[in-house]
């Protein structure tokens, strides 16, 4: 699997584990946020899509770099450095907050198959076997690094392609594309951290560690780690910013738009390009949802594996296992969402609470590691490099904050309002209504 300095082989051909990356970021939760901020904003917030790649690109070189350098786990130099306890509670965070959103990806999912499927018994059962694809798929491989790279590679083209048609089919004015990369910081407030935390999504990031490990990159590789790293970027960024702009192409009109889910972005769209645009962008739809609900719970269950010291390569179990543990209870708590109208508001509680502690934690943790002399020696992070990932994690503290301040407090509000009037009169949400919206982002959610 290593990629030797002596193979004469073009760089394109050399890529991957940014890719498995980008399949992560791109999720049911992203193509909401993004569809809803270009629907609402026009195409006045695509700078902020090139703000938040460039600190997910800096923290993904910072993982490439500690993958191809060390021969340890992250979790081993933890240990080594800190002691068990920081390991065990990174690994838990990260394995509770994949856990706990990836319900979000399977109603992604079960949402592509609605859009074409009328039946929900049928939906529940698509849903079961694509999870059981999933199982299948993380013990029938030897090679698993492998064939995930390729079925990753197989998604990031669908997308592309995908919402490339949408957007072209739309022709979207193309001065008022370009002004949009043109910082107005005016116009930003607090609801647009969603948009940040779609693409900056530092878990992700963190796993590009165990990704380039997997390639079986060393320290030779460096070089081919840094241009895998910006290739995956500019591939969120462009999927990202086709999607904001689709949507300001299509909905935009300055009133308040709510978008119900991400199928709604298409029935939404589909008055403007039709049924075959809708199609077209389910499948783009599909594609996001099942490659983010893949890789997000492998992040979980390799990750705290690795915490836990039960290993976290493709070949041992804990790793495997952990990751179906997270697979299982994603799928269990959609299908109750789904058939049973039970309400997830309790697990994303849990899952923000936990991401307020979580994400700049592992920020933290990866730039501290990834500018130590004794694991990097001369590939340590540089003063520049260590300012910007520094303003990173400043900003992921901020996010952390509106979330404990504004969005957590709000979110348990309204539950607990629920609880109160558990009987509201029968209502029938449109596809698109007339209200604010605020978006709240996850890996993969």
């Amino acid at each position: 699997m290593s990629d030797t300095p002596s193979t004469p082989r073009p760089w394109y051909t050399r890529i991957g584990p940014s890719l498995i990356t980008a399949c992560v970021v791109i999720g049911p939760g992203s193509i909401m946020t993004s569809s809803t901020v270009g629907a609402n904003k026009g195409y006045s917030m695509l700078w902020i899509v090139v703000v938040s790649v460039a600190f997910m690109l800096v923290y993904m070189t910072l993982g490439a770099k500690l993958g191809a350098v060390s021969t340890a786990s992250p979790g081993d130099l933890i240990r080594g450095k800190a002691g068990r306890w920081l390991a065990i509670l990174l690994g838990g965070s990260v394995f509770f907050i994949s856990a706990a959103f990836q319900s979000g990806n399977n109603i992604g999912v079960a949402a592509a198959f609605e859009a074409f499927v009328d039946s929900g018994p049928l939906v529940a059962i698509l849903v079961v076997a694509f999870n059981a694809l999933a199982i299948t798929f993380l013990f029938a491989f030897k090679n698993l690094y492998r064939v995930l790279e390729r079925l990753m590679m197989m998604f990031v083209a669908l997308m592309l392609i995908s919402f490339g048609i949408n957007l072209i089919s739309l022709r979207p004015d193309l001065s008022a594309l370009f002004r949009g990369f043109i910082p107005s910081p005016g116009t930003f407030d607090m609801a647009l951290l969603g948009l940040i935390g779609t693409t900056f999504v530092i878990t992700a990031a963190f796993y590009q560690v165990y990704l380039v490990q997997q390639k079986g990159w060393d320290a030779q590789q460096v070089r081919a780690g840094i241009v895998d790293a910006r290739v995956g970027s500019v591939i969120m960024a462009l999927i990202t910013i086709m999607l904001m702009s689709t949507a300001a192409a299509g909905l935009y009109t300055g009133a308040a738009i709510t978008l119900q889910d991400p199928v709604a972005v298409a029935e939404a769209l589909e008055q403007t390009f039709g049924s075959q645009g809708k199609v077209i962008f389910c499948l783009g739809l599909f594609s996001a949802a099942y490659s983010s609900f893949l890789i997000n719970s492998m992040i979980g269950g390799f990750i705290l594996s690795d915490g836990l010291g039960l290993g976290s390569k493709p070949t041992d179990l804990a790793p495997r296992l952990l990751t179906t543990f997270a697979l299982m209870t994603g799928m269990i708590v959609a299908l109750a969402t789904m058939m049973l109208d039970f309400d997830r508001t309790p697990t994303i509680i849990a899952a923000q609470a936990v991401t307020v502690v979580g994400a700049p934690l592992v920020a933290a943790v990866l730039l501290w590691l990834a500018s130590s002399k004794d694991v990097m020696g001369s590939h340590a992070a540089s003063l520049p490099v260590k300012l910007f990932a520094g303003f990173g994690l400043l900003l992921l503290i901020a996010m952390a904050g509106n979330t404990a301040v504004n969005k957590l407090p709000q979110t348990i509000s309204e539950y607990l309002g629920r609880l109160e009037s558990p009987s509201p009169e029968p209502s029938v949400t449109p596809a698109v209504e007339p209200a604010p919206t605020n978006e709240s982002a996850s890996a993969g959610e």
